[in-house]
């Protein structure tokens, strides 16, 4: 095998791999569901330890004013200086971002 034949098929095979990652990212856009929650609840235990939360799989619109976001909604629960606190948010399902977070009374 000559050392051109074989920088040809090293060029052709990250070629090829290239186009399928740019492929697959267009027909699956968002980040799953799971490893957003798992983002969230990390960020929370930093500030106290989590005693439930939840994330609806389904992607659905959030208009913040000025444009639609792609988001999941889900839900943090914790245990703060003796009282049970309930958070919502959204989370833009691209990137993963909290772009909403509410306590819920």
């Amino acid at each position: 095998m000559k050392l051109r034949d074989f920088a040809l098929g090293i060029m052709t095979g990250v070629a090829a791999a290239i186009i399928v990652k740019e492929v697959s990212e267009r027909a699956v856009p968002y980040k799953s569901s799971e490893s957003i929650l798992e983002t969230i609840k990390a960020d929370f235990r930093k500030l106290s330890p989590i005693d439930g939360s939840w994330i609806y799989m389904k992607v659905e619109n959030f208009t913040n004013g000025f444009t639609d976001i792609p988001v999941y909604r889900g839900g943090i629960s914790r245990i703060q200086d003796g009282e049970m606190e309930t958070y919502e948010f959204a989370a833009d399902a691209r990137t993963g971002a909290i772009v909403d977070l509410q306590l819920v009374p």
